[in-house]
Formats: structure tokens, C-alpha cells, sequence
């Protein structure tokens, strides 16, 4: 159900970004940092991460070396949930986290202590930010670097 309110008929207007508005870009790139350093440690620890529009984790591919040699290789991916892409109607490769991954969810109190800043802003700051993410999905415009 949290998912549901990224699926986005119309465009995100500004009232329903009260806190990114009161916030300034280096704010909102401090929790966004905290936020990348929780998801880095849940990776190390081989855990997955949901976030509401999708899950980052850790997949093995198969990464060629020479002509007929292939290594398995683990890299971090980010996966676009599945009612997005269809609700969106995305095209996106089928990437499948591995079974005996746990997934968690983000910690904002853990974020909120390691920023300094409250819980209910780390919160609201991310939740209204995929609210943005899921608006230039919608337009068909997203590029989100992400370190």
C-alpha cells in the first residue's frame, strides 16, 4: 500500500511538497546523503532495500573477460517496483533479487540521527522526493544519480 501513492494520475503540484519547500537544496541533499549511506551499509550486510518506488540490492551478472571466459560479477542495482513500471508503463530489464536476500525498509530514525536533522523531516524529505521521482516518471523524464 505505501507504493500506491507514487502512482501519480496528474503532476505533483507544489502543495503536496510542503517540506522540500521549506528546505534548501544542500538540506535536501544532506538527507539524501544519510540516506545513501544507510542503503550502502544494508548492501555490505547483503541486505536489500525497499523505498517505495523500487528496492536496491545486490544481483550476481555475468561479466565477460576475454572471448571465453565469464565471471560472476556482484553489483548494486536499483529496481523499479513492478506496479510502477506497469502503471507507468516502463520498459525495464527483469531483475530479480535472489531469494535468500532480506529485504528492509529505509531506517529514517537511524538517517535522522546520522544527519542531525528530525525524523519527520528525513521522512517527509524522501517520501515527497520519489513523490517527484514517480511525477518525471510519469512525464517520461528521469535521470536520478544517485552515488
Amino acid at each position: 500500500a505505501k507504493m500506491q501513492k507514487y502512482l501519480l494520475y496528474n503532476s505533483v503540484g507544489p502543495e503536496e511538497l510542503p517540506t522540500l519547500k521549506e528546505l534548501s537544496t544542500s538540506e535536501i541533499c544532506k538527507v539524501w546523503s544519510g540516506a545513501s549511506r544507510y542503503i550502502h551499509r544494508q548492501l555490505l550486510q547483503k541486505r536489500a532495500v525497499e523505498i517505495g518506488v523500487g528496492t536496491f540490492a545486490l544481483v550476481t551478472v555475468h561479466a565477460s573477460v576475454e572471448e571465453d571466459k565469464v565471471l560472476p560479477v556482484v553489483r548494486p542495482v536499483f529496481i523499479l517496483s513492478k506496479p510502477l513500471r506497469a502503471f507507468y508503463n516502463l520498459e525495464c530489464d527483469e531483475t530479480k533479487i535472489p531469494d535468500e536476500t532480506p529485504v528492509v525498509q529505509l531506517d529514517f530514525e537511524e538517517i535522522a540521527a546520522d544527519t542531525h536533522f528530525r525524523r519527520e523531516i528525513v521522512e517527509h524529505c524522501i517520501q515527497e522526493t520519489l513523490l517527484c521521482f514517480a511525477g518525471a516518471l510519469r512525464d517520461k523524464e528521469v535521470e536520478f544519480s544517485f552515488k
